[in-house]
């Protein structure tokens, strides 16, 4: 991968392009499969529909965990219901957002053989996770205190 500092993106081979493909046909299937979920009346236990087992930490220690509620927050996204999502989770409708965005971005990506918008994948990538984890982690301090 090169990377430019004026006017373009990082410069991505074959591979790259195939993984950025692949990355966006693993986004649409998640998306799909969000779509073929009810979200659960709770706020959290969509995930149950997929045959997984209650959430441990919850069963564990009475209280929610941090991504309790994802799953739903996910089915509710695809839906166009961001309150609801919100309501879920709001780390996972920050998620969610990021995940849509990346679907045309992989793409696009691909296509031009950079990767669009993005000078320093490091960073950004860093910046998106801390992003993600803030929010995650406050929504969960918030659903705690409550």
């Amino acid at each position: 991968m090169v990377c430019h500092s004026r006017g373009h993106g990082c410069s991505i081979n074959g591979i790259g392009r195939l993984l950025l493909v692949a990355w966006g046909v693993f986004l649409l299937g998640g998306f799909a499969l969000a779509v073929s979920l009810t979200p659960d009346s709770n706020g959290f236990g969509t995930h149950r529909q997929l045959g997984f087992p209650p959430c441990s930490f919850q069963t564990m220690f009475e209280i929610p965990c941090p991504s309790c509620g994802m799953t739903t927050a996910f089915a509710h996204f695809v839906r166009g219901e961001w309150i609801s999502a919100a309501n879920a989770n709001i780390g996972g409708l920050l998620l969610a957002m990021v995940c849509a965005g990346q679907l045309p971005w992989s793409f696009a990506s691909a296509w031009r053989g950079e990767l669009w918008g993005v000078r320093n994948p490091d960073t950004w990538l860093m910046w998106l996770i801390a992003a993600l984890t803030v929010v995650t982690g406050a929504n969960w301090l918030v659903e705690l205190i409550s």
